[in-house]
């Protein structure tokens, strides 16, 4: 199955200050590897238009439902899970994250995500700014996020594959 997450509303190349955080500048938004926080696909600045990536996954049926799983796919304690990572780039090109959203497969509708192992794709759509106007995070849960089993077109061919 493919996941293809597809975002608009991109909050901006900044980050402000906050009672606990100083802010950040050279904004950046990726889909991390498991278990591997600097390593990303698909990096887009925060200022894009939008931001695409196109996950390639395995499914498989238990009497659970249906479990999904992958290199950018998250396993831990409370389910299965892609981080969207948020980080400034400096001049040499690194990455330094600050903030992660969480899209959480628990939170598709089974329906929604058996029909999506049929067409083999599934699709996640998303803003991407917070109610504060920075980079969204932590768990995002419908209606935030729309779920949907999909059948891809050309359409695809533009967003950035692991």
């Amino acid at each position: 199955m493919r996941i293809h997450i597809e975002a608009t509303d991109l909050p901006g190349r900044t980050c402000g200050p906050d009672s606990d955080f100083p802010g950040v500048g050279n904004v950046h938004v990726g889909v991390q590897r498991k278990d591997r926080p600097g390593e990303l696909l698909g990096l887009y600045p925060g200022d894009a238009d939008s931001a695409s990536w196109t996950l390639d996954c395995t499914t498989l049926i238990t009497p659970d439902g249906v479990e999904v799983s992958g290199p950018y796919v998250q396993n831990r304690l409370g389910g299965r899970f892609v981080y969207l990572s948020w980080g400034s780039v400096d001049r040499a090109g690194d990455f330094t994250m600050f903030r992660r959203a969480k899209l959480m497969f628990a939170d598709i509708d089974p329906a929604v995500l058996e029909a999506a192992v049929q067409s083999g794709h599934l699709t996640a759509r998303l803003g991407l700014t917070d109610a504060k106007g920075g980079p969204l995070c932590a768990r995002v849960r419908p209606p935030h996020v729309a779920w949907s089993a999909t059948e891809r077109t050309a359409r695809a061919d533009h967003t950035r594959q692991a």
